[in-house]
């Protein structure tokens, strides 16, 4: 599978709205569907280095076929000259499409689940694989982060895949408490605002003290005045949530 996705990942012509660095491609899932998703690659590659892998999974507003929606969050801070130069990385924004979801729960009510993988988030697991074998990416620097509908995806992929990840950073996202003991040994930073009305804070209050009660230490901001948007924030403080994630590396 991880082969088959490797030669079916293309790339398709750019769009002349995106900001310069940013590839629109296309890869296929399991399922059959075509996705679409965007990807950056450091300023400058230089020979025989690794760089660091972002997987970054988007909100609910950002699902469908047109992945130049995908650069309006997340991007600007990671696209700005500082970050370029400071954080060096692959960067790999794969899209839900309209109907779908990252993670097979109930938006309200996390712990209602079916257990499955979501056909999207196959679809970006595959595609994260093929991405090994394709760039020279650091396997000990593998880090993912969404927000919102792509929070509760990152909650749900770290549970999944704990040992893959280097660090996760779920925001105003949302998981099952009883997930938590996969996390304990997976750095986490948790984000959320605390006047979101959209998801409730206490989804991720729930899901940070499921983690520490597990024998975890995941660092929590709550914004206190923030409602749902609390990505700008977590996303452009430079010495906050994305410096930290860069210092990790995995060790287990």
């Amino acid at each position: 599978m991880m082969l088959a996705a490797a030669l079916l990942m293309s790339a398709l012509p750019a769009a002349a709205d995106l900001p310069e660095g940013i590839e629109v491609r296309s890869h296929a899932g399991a399922d059959g569907t075509e996705y679409q998703h965007l990807l950056v690659r450091p300023a400058e590659v230089k020979p025989g280095q690794k760089y660091p892998l972002v997987v970054f999974l988007h909100g609910a507003g950002e699902r469908g076929s047109d992945p130049t929606v995908l650069a309006k969050h997340f991007f600007p801070a990671m696209l700005s000259e500082e970050y370029r130069e400071r954080f060096p990385c692959y960067i790999i924004a794969p899209q839900c499409p309209k109907d779908g979801r990252w993670a097979n729960r109930d938006w309200r009510d996390p712990e209602n689940a079916d257990g499955s993988m979501s056909a999207p988030m196959a679809a970006a697991s595959d595609l994260v694989d093929a991405a090994l074998e394709e760039f020279p990416i650091d396997t000990d620097r593998l880090y993912l982060t969404g927000l919102s509908m792509g929070g509760y995806g990152t909650w749900d992929w770290s549970v999944r895949k704990a040992d893959f990840w280097a660090a996760t950073a779920p925001i105003c996202g949302g998981g099952n408490p009883d997930d938590a003991a996969a996390l304990k040994d997976l750095p986490l930073w948790v984000v959320h605002g605390g006047a979101d009305n959209v998801v409730p804070p206490r989804l991720s209050r729930d899901m940070v003290a499921a983690t520490v009660a597990a024998g975890g230490a995941p660092i929590y901001i709550e914004y206190p005045d923030v409602g749902h948007d609390s990505w700008t924030p977590a996303y452009a403080t430079p010495d906050g949530l994305i410096a930290w994630m860069f210092r990790q590396r995995k060790t287990r």
